[in-house]
């Protein structure tokens, strides 16, 4: 993390081509006030994931985003992780999706891994999301920040709001899955200022905490 890191105004690439991922970001955005462009729509080209952290994958895509458009660039890598399974999905949640991005295929792909497992019983499907955020200026000065929530996975999936695995995901302490609630259930700061529900928000949390910090 740069101990000087510019602030967050004007022009900024989210370096993204999922197009469910780009609408969270730029609902989350929205309170910077900036002007949000997703690296697809700037004919960006997609770099390859190699790293084997969600913070090294997130630092990839933005820093080849800022490079290329010369803007700061903001970019997620999240996953779904399975105590079962060993952390599985984890860094490799989208390509469990198959080359079409086919989630209702990944969430297949894990529920019949717990079922081999005969993992049934909620205490046995724990989980958790984990978003890393990476974001970069085209001077290289940059932050990085990580957010987390834990819950449990059901079957069959509940919902067709959000994307990704949320209909399968249960959060802990409630009662619908992500794929149940609105966007501002998911993302929304409560009015305590007390931490936020979803991981990508609660990374935002933490991201802003970092812009607000006054100059080491």
């Amino acid at each position: 993390m740069s101990a000087s890191a510019p602030r967050l105004t004007g022009r900024l690439v989210v370096a993204t081509h999922n197009p469910g991922k780009l609408r969270e970001m730029r609902e989350l955005l929205a309170p910077y006030g900036i002007e949000a462009v997703s690296a697809g729509e700037l004919g960006l080209p997609e770099p390859e994931e190699t790293g084997v952290t969600f913070r090294a994958n997130a630092l990839i895509k933005a820093e080849a985003a800022a490079a290329a458009a010369g803007l700061p660039a903001i970019a997620d890598d999240s996953g779904l992780c399975v105590a079962a399974l060993d952390g599985a999905p984890g860094v490799y949640s989208a390509r469990w999706a198959g080359p079409g991005k086919d989630f209702r295929h990944a969430m297949e792909r894990v529920e019949a891994a717990l079922r081999e497992r005969d993992d049934f019983a909620p205490a046995e499907r724990r989980a958790w999301f984990v978003s890393a955020i990476a974001l970069v200026w085209p001077d290289g000065a940059r932050l990085e920040v990580e957010g987390r929530v834990d819950g449990a996975l059901v079957w069959p999936p509940r919902g067709d709001r959000g994307f990704g695995y949320d209909p399968m995901f249960l959060p802990d302490g409630h009662e619908r899955t992500f794929g149940e609630m609105s966007a501002e259930e998911k993302h929304g700061v409560p009015a305590d200022g007390s931490t936020a529900l979803s991981h990508r928000a609660r990374a935002f949390q933490a991201l802003k905490q970092a812009l607000d910090a006054p100059p080491a």
